[in-house]
């Protein structure tokens, strides 16, 4: 009986202890509305705010997601009851992560709706991101 007990809490517990990683939250809806009154110097801006702390929410998250795996992987192996101590789960990072990815895409709409010129925006978070990757993964060859 307790071990049917332990085969139905292990996955409840996988599921709901792990943080998300950060490429599979979704972007929360922003209304467009909010930055029609913004000129482009304004919607530059602040879509250069948003992309920036999306870029640090992005990268913490990233590390809460895989200290959560690795903590997953151990207590799986070594002592599965340390599991129901995991602190994981989406917390208000991954909220205001997700909301800010929404705040972009919004910035974006008004800025092709005002026709300003894309070469003047700066870079999106998923481009920022992916730049810090090539980064990382260059200096990890450098290394080796």
């Amino acid at each position: 009986m307790k071990k049917l007990l332990l085969l139905a809490l292990m996955p409840m517990v996988m599921v709901v202890g792990c943080a998300t990683s950060p490429d599979k939250i979704p972007a929360q809806y922003v209304s467009p509305l909010i930055y029609k009154d913004y000129d482009a110097d304004q919607i530059i801006q602040e879509m250069d705010h948003v992309g920036r702390r999306t870029s640090e929410l992005y990268a913490s998250l990233s590390k809460k997601a895989s200290n959560d795996k690795w903590q997953m992987g151990l207590g799986l192996l070594l002592f599965w009851p340390v599991l129901f101590a995991l602190e994981g789960g989406d917390g208000p990072e991954a909220q205001e992560y997700a909301r800010l990815r929404g705040q972009y895409e919004a910035l974006r709409q008004v800025a092709i709706q005002k026709k300003i010129n894309l070469e003047l925006l700066p870079p999106s978070p998923e481009a920022i991101v992916q730049k810090e990757k090539e980064r990382l993964k260059a200096e990890s060859k450098k290394k080796k």
